[in-house]
């Protein structure tokens, strides 16, 4: 089989170790001009205050293995040091880049000793022609080169330019990689936008040279959640197949899914209303206090948070395909920034840092970011009914939630204009939740396969490395390399 792949970032380093673990003979084409593949956007070499939000059981590539990355990292004198409140480790992204170069190179390895090949072609697939037995690619050098399926692994875009700031003296459109996007930045800052990216953001301020205060800013004014001493547990009531077996009813409702939690939380003892009080009074506490009494929780018994944190992001992609469409909504509109802040949360030395910088009055986070506007010297931010002055401006916003990115657009358009693939009107393409493949107008297509944030407007929970493993043995099983012949779309 001949396979095309669109990026060389996490999600195809997943891939690829998933095709080396299933034994088959594949002949793989990697496009992706960047400059440093197999880290993608935000594991390139950069300041080693910026880390991974995440204990190494939960960043390995490997499907079944989650000591796979802890391995690599004991065996390259990469032994972190363990964070001073949970004990767990929390690796710089540039480490942990290392690790995706390394992981990617073991695959490539496997599957050339099972007889198939990989290159690496350093150019961008911005088109591809979809005929009855191919999937011919174009690239931006001008070739078309044919193969039996494709995959999309084309990454998170860059944070959007919501405030037309872009070629402004002191503007920042991107933080990473922090050791050359934020040097040198000098004065006061404004850091747009309160999510991991926003704290990634200040951490890197922080460890450089720079002095001036900075001013976290967003509508919100949300931060996310301490991440709580690492302890893995088994999912009970909140699993794939029991919500396989409720959606045989019908659609899934909330209450559905909010009776399971329930269920899953209160077999284990735990407190299923403090989760509930988490959940429903977001934005309503101070980010100051709400950030201590969460690094105060780190060894919280209770492990209540704890399993909520586990079941959204690993049955998730199940629920939402299945769930209501008007909850789905409600979700969108309701308690997304509820569930992103308690369930992408930050290491507890992180939130510690942040703590300091508050307690000295170099750091505060302002919620009711209204606008952003350049002056002479510097920027007026309107935020909290207050006109901030400041001399930078960081973009630390999250991309908008499923954005096609902008490189990868012109490849995504040429899929919609042909009738192969559809665009899902939460974001991305449509695609088959079970096998990810590309849902076109003769609907799933068993040679168009999207893995990532591409994916998010069918699965909206598709981030974290867990989940790219999950969707990465899905594609490598959907593709039953040498074991079937592939099927073409009903109308081709």
């Amino acid at each position: 089989m001949r396979l095309a792949i669109a990026g060389a970032g996490a999600s195809a380093v997943c891939l690829l170790d998933a095709l080396a673990r299933s034994a088959d003979r594949v002949d793989v084409t990697v496009f992706d001009p960047a400059p440093a593949p197999w880290r993608g956007r935000p594991y390139r070499c950069d300041l080693p205050a910026v880390r991974v939000n995440a204990p190494p059981p939960e960043m390995s590539v490997r499907d079944g293995d989650h000591g796979h990355f802890e391995r690599w990292l004991d065996a390259n004198g990469g032994a972190a040091e363990p964070d001073p409140w949970s004990g767990d480790r929390f690796v710089p992204r540039e480490r942990y880049g290392a690790y995706l170069e390394a992981a990617a190179a073991e695959a490539i390895a496997a599957i050339e000793g099972a007889g198939g090949t990989v290159a690496l072609r350093r150019c961008a697939a911005t088109g591809v022609l979809r005929t009855s037995e191919q999937v011919v690619v174009r690239t931006d050098d001008g070739r078309l080169q044919p193969f039996d399926a494709f995959v999309l692994c084309v990454g998170v875009g860059r944070p959007a330019d919501l405030y037309g700031l872009d070629g402004a003296t002191g503007y920042v459109p991107d933080p990473y990689p922090a050791l050359t996007a934020l040097e040198p930045v000098e004065g006061d800052t404004a850091v747009i936008g309160s999510g991991l990216t926003a704290v990634d953001t200040v951490l890197a301020l922080a460890a450089t040279r720079s002095e001036g205060r900075i001013a976290l800013v967003s509508r919100s004014g949300v931060l996310p959640g301490v991440r709580q001493r690492y302890t893995p547990s088994r999912l009970r009531h909140f699993k794939v197949d029991r919500i396989r077996e409720l959606a045989r009813r019908g659609p899934l409702r909330l209450e559905d899914l909010t009776a399971l939690m329930a269920a899953e939380i209160g077999a284990g003892g735990f407190d299923v209303a403090g989760v509930a009080r988490e959940l429903s009074s977001l934005g309503r506490e101070e980010p100051r206090a709400r950030l201590e009494r969460h690094l105060g929780m780190v060894d919280d018994p209770d492990l209540g948070l704890r399993i909520l944190q586990q079941a959204v992001p690993e049955t998730g992609p199940d629920v939402w395909p299945r769930l209501d469409a008007r909850d789905r909504e409600l979700v969108l509109q309701e308690h997304y920034r509820a569930l992103m802040s308690l369930c992408c949360p930050m290491p507890p030395a992180s939130a510690a840092t942040l703590l300091s910088l508050m307690d000295s009055g170099r750091l505060e986070v302002v919620g009711g970011l209204a606008d952003v506007r350049p002056r002479r010297g510097g920027f007026t931010v309107k935020a909290g009914g207050r006109k901030l002055q400041v001399a930078t401006v960081v973009n630390a916003a999250s991309a908008p939630r499923h954005r096609v990115p902008p490189a990868a657009a012109p490849l995504v358009d040429s899929l919609v204009r042909s009738g192969a693939a559809r665009p899902h009107p939460h974001g991305g393409l449509r695609i088959d939740p079970a096998t990810s493949r590309a849902v076109g107008r003769g609907g799933p297509d068993d040679r168009l396969y999207v893995l990532g944030d591409l994916a998010a407007g069918t699965l909206f929970f598709t981030f974290g490395i867990p989940s790219l493993v999950d969707r990465a043995r899905d594609i490598a099983a959907s593709l039953s390399l040498q074991r079937r012949p592939l099927a073409t779309p009903a109308n081709r």
